[in-house]
């Protein structure tokens, strides 16, 4: 099984203000249980069993958070889940958000840094999704290690359950065997407008992709070397400067001061790892997820999988869903989202989510 794990936790916190925000993104927030998207991915991470390192690679700022949740979920775990988030997870800040290359790249030199002569197969979790169960999610896991390990760039794809256009689409051959799970992918497709999405649906070898890779550590730099070689060269000199400082906030080790990291991404440009090395590479393979999966990128998607938070007072109002700090009433209106958090207000149509990210832009100006 995978050696290490790298958890990408940046992110602006545009898609659920008011809830998330800059200094407090969705990868922050919880559904019902009181245990937040981070903190899941990290019991994703445990559940590999992974040998090595836990990496949360995210932007600078959000440290003192991030060490917060790991060691609450540290303590809540108890045992060996304690002893091993509190070894073995390493918080990374990049100085500057460059994507999702970058700190992916950056990662796996660090792993061969401080792990010198160890093989590294690396899986990559996003930090902000809602995956069930788990125990899919390993068996799926182990499909994929089984298949990077052939040097292959893998994903999972998600069998999908509408044509939706948020987001890509990867495209394999037609499986001749239903039960085959680990496909060759042809192509990768932005995302679609409506008439496209449902052609991919209809075609019956078009999957969404989910935002999460596999692959061993030497081979992807190899390959980020070929397909993108900007972003490889500006972490060339990495394997040869000085290791980071590594100190600890709540128990939970990050890395306080790193020189060539900070000279990297002076050099790198930003660039997403789905154009860098994924579109790109002719050893991308997809595992067909067992797993259920949403990116809940969308209040609509929270609503989803939430109760609803605060009290509410329906007065000849139907249908409607409340996340709030303080009682809200709602009086003759039917399908609205009311979000009430640190301060601010949403009130919004159902169905009109994808109008929060300019409400941002606007309340930022």
């Amino acid at each position: 099984m995978f050696t290490d794990v790298i958890i990408l936790a940046g992110g602006f916190g545009e898609r659920l203000w008011p809830a998330s925000r800059p200094d407090f993104p969705k990868q922050f927030l919880s559904i019902n249980d009181g245990i937040s998207f981070l903190q899941n991915a990290l019991i994703r991470s445990l559940a590999m069993k992974p040998q090595g390192k836990i990496i949360i690679a995210t932007r600078k700022g959000l440290e003192h958070q991030i060490s917060v949740q790991c060691k609450d979920l540290a303590q809540k775990l108890g045992g060996e889940q304690e002893t091993k988030i509190l070894k073995d997870v390493l918080i990374v800040a990049e100085p500057v958000p460059k994507h999702t290359t970058a700190p992916i790249i950056l990662c796996c030199h660090l792993l061969n840094k401080i792990a010198c002569g160890v093989k590294h197969s690396v899986m990559v979790l996003t930090s902000d999704h809602i995956i069930t169960p788990v125990e899919n999610f390993v068996n799926d896991a182990k499909k994929a290690f089984d298949c990077a390990s052939k040097n292959h760039f893998v994903t999972f794809g998600i069998r999908p359950t509408e044509p939706s256009t948020g987001y890509g689409y990867i495209q394999t051959g037609i499986a001749d065997d239903d039960e085959r799970t680990v496909l060759k992918i042809n192509s990768f497709k932005e995302k679609p407008d409506a008439k496209t999405a449902q052609k991919y649906i209809e075609s019956g070898n078009c999957w969404w992709n989910s935002g999460m890779f596999a692959f061993d550590c030497n081979f992807f730099i190899d390959e980020l070397s070929k397909c993108t070689p900007e972003v490889a060269a500006a972490f060339k000199n990495v394997p040869s400067l000085k290791e980071p400082e590594i100190s600890k906030l709540n128990d939970i080790h990050f890395i306080s001061k790193w020189d060539a990291m900070v000279q990297s991404y002076e050099a790198t440009p930003a660039i997403a790892i789905d154009i860098s090395v994924a579109e790109k590479t002719s050893e991308a393979w997809t595992v067909l997820a067992s797993f259920s999966w949403d990116d809940v990128g969308s209040w609509d998607s929270f609503e989803k999988h939430s109760c609803g938070e605060g009290k509410c007072v329906n007065i000849s109002a139907n249908n409607n869903f409340v996340y709030s700090d303080i009682p809200v009433a709602i009086c003759g209106l039917d399908d609205i989202t009311v979000v009430i958090k640190n301060g601010k207000a949403l009130i919004m149509k159902k169905g009109k989510s994808a109008l929060v990210r300019e409400v941002v832009k606007k309340i930022e100006d």
